[in-house]
């Protein structure tokens, strides 16, 4: 009877296990850039990519507030400790925190209202590397893209080395940061709409920025698409 017990327990375990592994969304993450970007996730971690590697990352149902993004010129020593130009979190290989303007964003939430994931791209936080990202199951297609030339182009308040800032990080005012919720585009944000108009520019840029797939779906994100 004890080894029945034994057995019986291990047997919904590993059957819950694989549960959870069937249900979550994974990320495929690759790099196209002709040179290494520095991958980062939150929740996930981070790694670098030379040109055609790919990462792969999974999140569980229920994730929220998550995001993909890429870090350029990097340096990390032995114990993956170092410090990157554009998109750094904190000095750690191993993203912990969301890193520092700017940055490219992927952004997801799964199995939300109705059992859907949305998912966006932002340039809130500026932009430093081309980034696309799309679903990849049957049940969904969406493909958010970013690839204009946004860091050639940029306004000289918002230029930095390696990319070109948002202005909220910039300017850090309620015009451009939006903390009380109520808030309008400008003229730096219409910068970023008008080159990738499915991408967030700013706070409040939910209509034409936020989309959705059933939960369930798979997902990948492409730096330099």
């Amino acid at each position: 009877m004890k080894f029945l017990q034994t057995f019986s327990v291990s047997s919904f375990l590993l059957i819950t296990l694989s549960i959870t592994l069937a249900n979550a969304a994974t990320f495929d993450i690759t790099n196209n850039c002709p040179y290494t970007v520095w991958a980062a996730a939150v929740p996930g971690g981070g790694r670098p990519l030379n040109q055609g590697q790919t990462w792969t990352i999974s999140a569980e149902p229920g994730t929220k507030e998550a995001r993909i993004w890429a870090r350029t010129n990097c340096q990390f020593d032995g114990n993956g400790r170092g410090k990157c130009e554009t998109g750094d979190c904190n000095g750690l290989l191993e993203c912990q925190v969301y890193g520092t303007p700017p940055n490219t964003l992927a952004e997801y939430a799964l199995k939300q209202y109705m059992d859907m994931d949305f998912i966006d791209m932002s340039n809130i936080d500026g932009f430093n590397v081309p980034m696309e990202f799309s679903s990849v199951s049957g049940g969904c297609n969406r493909v958010i893209k970013c690839t204009a030339d946004i860091i050639g182009q940029c306004p000289n308040e918002l230029k930095v080395p390696g990319g070109c800032n948002g202005p909220c990080p910039v300017f850090k005012t309620e015009e451009h940061c939006c903390n009380s919720g109520n808030c309008g585009p400008t003229n730096y944000s219409k910068f970023f709409k008008d080159r990738c108009p499915d991408v967030y520019s700013y706070p409040k840029d939910d209509a034409t920025s936020t989309f959705t797939c059933p939960s369930g779906t798979n997902y990948k994100v492409v730096f330099c698409p």
